[in-house]
């Protein structure tokens, strides 16, 4: 079968950062063929990016068992599956006034780079229904996590009416349909994590009703005590709390539970265009991971200093043999 992807970067990927993302996607196929796991994480605005239409196709072919995204990433790749034909593509964004800033606010259109995001069609469209799910499930006394409420929110078929994608280019309908674990640590800063802040204040909801960033770290603790036995793999997407909350689930675990049995990552790679720098998590270099006993010595480290836009999907190719 041909591979045109695969092979085109393994021909002329040769050196410096290209190589480094050939000898990390050959790493991940290695982790993967061994029966270890990988978590992926998501920073920046990824699913605004539309890595949906490979990352979905991941997802499906069980080579990714966890995720960890921000909460711009979970209600994105949702905003973009029920709002497509509404975004607003702006290319010369980097041209742009204050004032230019100004009409699109006034227009209703939230830019992230050269797109911007209709609130109407998008945030208030989603806001209508997740709504709904959070009363309902405190009306039972339920709880659940953000990113179940989303799954609950796409199984439900609610939002079939508003479908203006291809399906399979949901990487979050992909997750729902497998009940992907998730981690959305810092949820509340999400748009959808404001409205329902908005709701709490004004006493129409419980705090309570979404389960807290805490517990999502007990629940990432127990998933990697259960996981660990093979090996797990930390694929790195960019920087920030996507990155930093799960990676420190090994330390809590080895030092605070003091479970010394616990296994260090066995694979790291990070795709991001931080430089290295003074005190940023961002731009710091693996090793240094080592003497916060996330890493171990012999773990398989790779940086790539690039936009994860271009390389994840390349990686992403490789490992599904296009």
């Amino acid at each position: 079968m041909s591979k045109p992807i695969s092979e085109f970067i393994e021909k002329y990927y040769l050196h410096f950062n290209a190589a480094s993302l050939v000898d990390a996607a050959k790493a991940y196929e290695k982790q993967l063929e061994g029966g270890s796991k990988m978590l992926v994480s998501l920073a920046g605005a990824m699913s605004t990016a539309e890595l949906g239409k490979i990352f979905a196709e991941m997802i499906r072919q069980d080579k990714v068992h966890i995720v960890s995204c921000t909460g711009a990433n979970l209600e994105e790749d949702i905003m973009n599956l029920v709002a497509h034909s509404h975004y607003k593509r702006v290319p010369e964004y980097r041209d742009l006034t204050p004032q230019d800033e100004w009409k699109l606010l006034e227009k209703g259109l939230n830019r992230v780079t050269d797109t911007c995001i209709p609130e109407e069609e998008a945030f208030r469209r989603l806001q209508k229904h997740i709504v709904k799910i959070w009363t309902d499930a405190e009306a039972k006394g339920e709880r659940y996590f953000p990113h179940e409420y989303m799954y609950k929110l796409l199984l439900s078929g609610v939002l079939e009416e508003y479908y203006e994608i291809d399906l399979k280019d949901s990487w979050m309908y992909a997750a729902a349909e497998k009940n992907l674990p998730i981690v959305v640590p810092g949820w509340e800063d999400s748009t959808m994590g404001n409205i329902f802040a908005s709701y709490v204040m004004k006493g129409e909801l419980k705090a309570s009703t979404v389960k807290s960033g805490i517990e999502y770290m007990t629940f990432l603790a127990d998933w990697y005590t259960d996981n660990s036995k093979e090996g797990i793999g930390f694929f790195q997407i960019g920087g920030g709390i996507a990155g930093d909350f799960p990676i420190c689930v090994v330390p809590m675990l080895y030092q605070d539970m003091e479970r010394t049995d616990t296994p260090f990552w066995n694979y790291f790679c990070q795709i991001s265009d931080s430089t290295t720098s003074y005190g940023s998590y961002s731009g710091a270099v693996p090793n240094e991971k080592i003497t916060w006993g996330k890493l171990d010595i012999n773990t398989p480290k790779f940086i790539i200093e690039s936009d994860a836009t271009i390389v994840a999907p390349l990686i992403f190719a490789y490992l599904l043999e296009m």
